[in-house]
């Protein structure tokens, strides 16, 4: 693959991966909405799964 090929795809790649939205899934408008920590509290709860007591 020659350089102009290359550099067209990393291109394309990248401004595809850009326009992608953040899917959040819909659920009853009546709760509340959800921490903005999200993230971290699910690296958590995957973190005391794996934990035994």
């Amino acid at each position: 693959m020659d350089d102009k090929k290359l550099l067209a795809l990393a291109k394309k790649n990248a401004a595809a991966s850009l326009k992608k939205p953040k899917v959040t899934p819909k659920y009853d408008s009546t709760l509340p909405p959800d921490p903005e920590d999200v993230e971290q509290l699910k690296k958590f709860h995957n973190e005391m799964k794996k934990r035994e007591f």
